[in-house]
């Protein structure tokens, strides 16, 4: 039994799970919201247990801290775009114009923020530098990748918009300063209580894995795409993936991070944010692009999870990281 938890994660299964449920089980448009707004709060409680848990000196730290947070600027938003333009090119006579579209789409949206903070907490890694890297790129993004959009795609009639920083600020900066006002008063409590994180931590991926995945089945976002093109868009996940992981890891190291804050620039610099993206793309793009522009996000939101998920439970069980081998897969 001792291989059996080793190799077979619970926390993974329990997102391969979601997924599949997300795929197969339909959602009536009546518990759409429902669905939607569970996740929501969700996310609330995240970053509102995070503010609590945090002391207040840890944020400071954080935000102060110049290498982490360049370091996750310039994966955001200097090498994987760089990445993308490189790999959509040499894939559109494979997958198509639509879809290597796509593919450069995803390089160029900011980084997933809810799992980004959750993942680095389960991994032990600097949740606060990963909380301002990840709210800062975030923020950045509403304005960068609309112009970004237009500069390498050409789209016409992109709308550069700003409410997108309203929910940044609201779902997930409010609760996370809700929690530090109440850091002194209950912050020893709850980091006496390490299950409680945990459990909001994985209960969140979990509820955004389904949550996510059952809407782009609502929207027929895979009717357009035959199971050819998702193994494609699977096999230049990973490739993508894995550069980034890498470039991120290692340069955490050329930069003379620590583990902690490796693991923070692991887990922000490496991802892309679903929940920006899709909304992005119906503004950015034609209604009949947006769809299949959207699907190579989809897929690499997924893939991104349940690797990541897995690089993070065997960091969380390191002795001594410093002489431990890159964690890519």
């Amino acid at each position: 039994m001792q291989w059996l938890r080793r190799w077979v994660d619970p926390f993974v299964v329990g997102i391969l799970t979601m997924l599949v449920l997300g795929l197969v089980v339909p959602v009536p448009d009546a518990a759409r919201g429902a669905v939607d707004g569970t996740a929501t709060v969700a996310v609330f409680v995240l970053f509102l247990v995070y503010g609590a848990r945090l002391p207040t000196r840890d944020v400071w730290d954080g935000l102060r801290n110049v290498r982490l947070q360049g370091g996750i600027l310039a994966s955001t938003w200097i090498v994987f775009p760089l990445l993308g333009l490189a790999v959509s090119a040499a894939v559109t006579p494979l997958v198509g114009a639509p879809m290597a579209t796509g593919i450069l789409y995803v390089s160029l949206l900011p980084s997933t923020v809810q799992a980004s903070v959750a993942l680095t907490g389960v991994a032990r890694g600097n949740v606060a530098g990963a909380i301002c890297g990840a709210t800062v790129s975030n923020v950045v993004g509403m304005v960068l990748t609309p112009l970004l959009v237009l500069w390498l795609l050409s789209v016409d009639g992109v709308a550069v918009g700003f409410g997108g920083i309203g929910d940044v600020l609201l779902h997930l900066l409010l609760p996370f300063v809700i929690g530090q006002l109440l850091q002194p008063l209950v912050g020893a409590w709850i980091r006496a209580r390490r299950w409680i994180t945990i459990v909001v931590d994985r209960g969140s991926i979990l509820l955004i894995v389904f949550s996510s995945v059952s809407a782009a089945s609502a929207e027929g976002a895979w009717a357009a795409v035959s199971g050819w093109g998702v193994a494609a868009l699977l096999v230049i996940s990973a490739v993508m993936l894995v550069v980034m992981l890498c470039a991120t890891w290692f340069g955490g190291r050329a930069l003379r991070l620590d583990v902690e804050d490796r693991i923070a620039l692991l887990m922000c610099g490496s991802k892309k944010s679903l929940a920006t993206g899709l909304p992005m793309a119906a503004v950015l793009f034609p209604v009949a692009v947006a769809g299949t522009v959207a699907v190579p996000l989809i897929v690499f939101h997924q893939l991104q999870l349940v690797v990541c998920a897995i690089i993070a439970r065997r960091l969380a069980d390191r002795p001594d990281l410093d002489h431990q081998p890159s964690p890519t897969p």
